[in-house]
């Protein structure tokens, strides 16, 4: 396995990434909570970049995988503030944003934040704004009492042995990126997938991302009986099959 490189980012977070070169507009990875940037769809994604001679980055969010400081110390706003500085300081020129999960997230924060440096946008079961509308609607008054009065709460990960941490400063900061409560423009093609069988996030926020974004070229795929890993081999093949479209679409 080759040692990942490290961006130090004006935060004074150090940020590791692998990054293949090739043609553009160049594909960003943007992986999801707790998630690092070894898992299937980013490795998958590298595989097929370097097979299609495509520029391609993906890197760790600080406080994920082999990047600098403590998970339960960040929040949406430094993930996006990372996010920024890899693309910005990383890659040239418009690039296409692959956002997992809470990448969605973090790839919408992206585009509103630089729309100059997006060449267009896919989602897998994103998840825009689900500290406040999937963990603080679902926490119990019991768990939202503990989270004011401790700061912090687990619960247990459907994906690990280590429970999921949720901070205050989380949740606290997440209500300050919200995309989905005033208006949205992303004047590029998006392209959504999402499985019809994701516990994590359901269906109703990809149809809500749909309705509210302002694109003229924004296409929505359901995909039955997908979960959220979406990283079968079908699925896979839907991914890749979306950032060409998307890319053949994408402004000149």
């Amino acid at each position: 396995m080759t040692a990942p490189h490290h961006l130090e980012t004006p935060q004074g977070r150090r940020i590791a990434y692998h990054q293949t070169p090739g043609a553009g507009p160049g594909v960003v990875f943007l992986g999801g909570f707790r998630s690092d940037m070894e898992g299937t769809k980013a490795l998958h994604l590298e595989g097929w970049a370097r097979d299609a001679g495509r520029a391609f980055l993906r890197f760790d969010y600080s406080g994920h995988g082999a990047s600098s400081g403590a998970f339960e110390e960040g929040c949406i706003g430094d993930w996006a503030e990372d996010a920024m500085a890899a693309i910005g300081a990383l890659t040239e020129g418009p690039q296409l944003l692959v956002g997992s999960s809470m990448g969605g997230w973090i790839a919408l924060l992206a585009a509103r934040a630089m729309p100059a440096r997006v060449a267009g946008l896919v989602g897998v079961a994103a998840a825009p704004d689900f500290t406040e509308d999937g963990l603080w609607a679902d926490f119990s008054a019991a768990e939202r009492e503990a989270l004011m009065r401790d700061g912090r709460i687990e619960r247990p990960s459907p994906y690990s042995d280590d429970p999921d941490v949720y901070t205050r400063r989380l949740i606290a900061d997440g209500r300050e990126r919200l995309v989905l409560r005033a208006p949205l423009a992303l004047p590029f093609p998006v392209r959504l997938l999402q499985g019809t069988a994701d516990a994590e996030v359901p269906v109703r926020t990809a149809l809500a991302l749909t309705d509210h974004a302002e694109c003229g070229d924004l296409r929505l795929t359901l995909v039955k009986g997908a979960d959220h890993r979406f990283s079968t081999p079908d699925c896979l093949d839907l991914i890749t099959a979306a950032i060409e479209d998307a890319s053949a679409r994408a402004p000149a």
